[in-house]
């Protein structure tokens, strides 16, 4: 049981008729509740958002679908305010409600009847002849893959600074384990549970290797190194791109600051992975 919620953000998109129509509804509903109710829509405006601004804020609701709130969470990660999403996209398997379901479950949250979960986020920095030339965070994955031409990428993977394998393909996606179900898992990799701590290591179309999808330990630092290749991208949450030379290291850390979510029942979690289809049932 946490405290009642007094002040709420909602970040939305505005293009489209139906969005305008749910933000409506849901600030009314707020206002109907008494809470102190913001807006803002999800682009970086001259001001950017209002928690760059204002962090008293005890939820963020997102309207929009699952890289709406990526990107929201990475905005705000180390602000320590819970998310809430209530799904406008295609698949929505990272938010809450349905635009036909919300208001009971936000009825809950409002009153202090929820929990919140922390979940991991991954920080990252590229280093270019030994020195940083580009870093951020990430909520989802990073992926290095190869760019606009259809030739193969070489690279080295090394974890606590030890060497676990060189590789020729496609590329390589390690995702946080609240991003496992993107990238990662189309690819072949694992579905993993957004609770661990972990990083998921997933090559994209190797090329006469045997490699294995990873999950390995948070603790320590992971590093990838581009050996060969001449059209190289580093691909962030999908959404923010950075091209990499040969020679370039990407280290990559468990970032000190996760990011907060409402939390689900335990089922829920098993209920959206057979309803999106990660799992099939008889």
């Amino acid at each position: 049981m946490s405290r009642p919620v007094e002040k709420v953000l909602v970040v939305t998109k505005l293009e489209t008729p139906s969005a305008r129509d749910l933000c409506s509804e849901v600030v009314e509903f707020l206002r109907e509740k008494k809470v102190d109710v913001s807006v803002c829509e999800n682009r970086k405006g001259k001001d950017g958002y209002p928690f760059e601004r204002d962090g008293s804020f005890q939820l963020v609701i997102v309207l929009g679908g699952d890289g709406t709130l990526i990107g929201v969470a990475r905005r705000m990660h180390r602000l320590g305010i819970p998310l809430l999403g209530i799904n406008l996209g295609r698949v929505g398997f990272l938010t809450h409600y349905s635009p036909g379901n919300w208001r009971e479950g936000l009825a809950d949250v409002l009153i202090g009847n929820y929990a919140v979960s922390s979940r991991m986020a991954l920080d990252f920095q590229v280093f270019r002849s030994e020195r940083c030339i580009h870093s951020g965070t990430v909520i989802n994955d990073l992926v290095m893959g190869r760019g606009s031409l259809a030739r193969l990428v070489r690279l080295s993977v090394m974890y606590q600074d030890n060497e676990i394998t060189e590789l020729r393909s496609d590329g390589l996606i390690v995702s946080t384990p609240f991003g496992s179900t993107a990238y990662c898992v189309s690819a072949g990799g694992p579905l993993v549970h957004p609770d661990l701590s972990a990083f998921c290591i997933t090559p994209i179309c190797p090329f006469l290797n045997r490699i294995s999808p990873l999950v390995l330990p948070s603790e320590h630092k992971l590093s990838i190194r581009v050996e060969e290749g001449g059209d190289v991208k580093l691909t962030e949450d999908g959404q923010k791109g950075f091209s990499l030379w040969a020679g370039d290291v990407v280290e990559i850390k468990r970032s000190t600051n996760g990011f907060l979510m409402v939390s689900e029942p335990a089922t829920r979690y098993f209920e959206k992975l057979k309803n999106k289809g990660f799992i099939a049932e008889r």
